[in-house]
């Protein structure tokens, strides 16, 4: 089965001056242009494409990677408004219309960027984006457990903190308490359920939790003494600002791991910073 606004695997079944002819099964054959068509391809091979509709709302393949597919969210720049709607980069030659029916007011600027949905309309022939969030996530039941990594885009700023889209499908809350520096709308970031609440809510961390959190600050620390021979001017008596630009956590959370790392006698501690001790290398 090959789906429209999303990558694929076809095989092709013929081969042209101008490229290939690819099977999509119920759309027919589809053609992926000659400049993107594999050194020594012949009938049979099977290629990873992406199918969307051309200039002229003909089916075609690309091997390039949009910047979001079908059923993800994305910020994408405005490069046009017309009478229809605004085109969006989406990464490919036919930029993404968002119909003016599915912007929020105020309308679409060009130059500015925004987070859409990207959604096939409902006779299932063009590709289309949608800044109307609510229609499309959080409408199918998701399993979510504490601790889980997951990917968050920022939608908005409420009374309580960010609401994001979590790995494209459900809105989660990520609390002003828990983020250690501003987001801004429309950011990607890696993040961590928190905790799943009774009425199905989600709350959100940046930071996973308990030993794993350690853990995966202590690599990055130890990454930074590798790179700059061995000291790093960060020390337990820095100011929160500084920990928060290095590493994005807090200086709790910094504080808590170098202890770690001094009692495994992989640093010592001094006034101006930390150094990594010849052992631990």
């Amino acid at each position: 089965m090959a789906y429209i606004g999303r990558f694929n695997r076809l095989t092709v079944s013929k081969l042209v001056d101008h490229g290939v002819y690819l099977d999509a099964s119920w759309m027919g054959t589809i053609l992926l242009p000659k400049r993107q068509v594999p050194e020594g391809c012949k009938v049979g091979d099977s290629i990873g494409v992406f199918i969307y509709l051309d200039s002229e709302d003909r089916y075609i393949a690309t091997t390039a990677r949009p910047k979001a597919q079908v059923g993800e969210v994305a910020c994408l720049e405005v490069l046009q408004v017309n009478r229809v709607g605004a085109f969006l980069d989406w990464g490919l030659p036919k930029d993404l219309l968002v119909p003016f029916n599915q912007q929020l007011q105020p309308a679409m600027e060009v130059g500015k960027s925004y987070l859409v949905y990207v959604h096939v309309d409902e006779e299932g022939k063009r590709i289309l984006g949608s800044a109307l969030l609510n229609k499309f996530i959080g409408k199918e039941p998701c399993e979510f457990k504490p601790g889980q990594s997951v990917d968050l885009a920022v939608s908005e700023k409420t009374d309580l903190g960010y609401a994001c889209v979590i790995d494209h499908q459900a809105w989660g809350l990520l609390f002003y308490s828990d983020v250690v520096k501003p987001l801004r709308i429309g950011q990607g970031v890696k993040g961590y359920i928190k905790r799943v609440r009774e009425d199905g809510k989600v709350d959100l961390s940046l930071q996973a939790p308990g030993f794993a959190k350690v853990d995966d600050l202590t690599k990055r620390i130890l990454r930074e003494l590798k790179d700059n021979d061995g000291f790093l001017a960060l020390s337990d008596k820095s100011p929160p600002e500084a920990i928060a630009d290095k590493f994005g956590v807090s200086k709790k959370s910094y504080k808590m791991t170098i202890g770690n790392m001094y009692k495994h006698k992989m640093i010592t501690i001094e006034p101006t910073g930390i150094r990594l001790l010849v052992d631990a290398k």
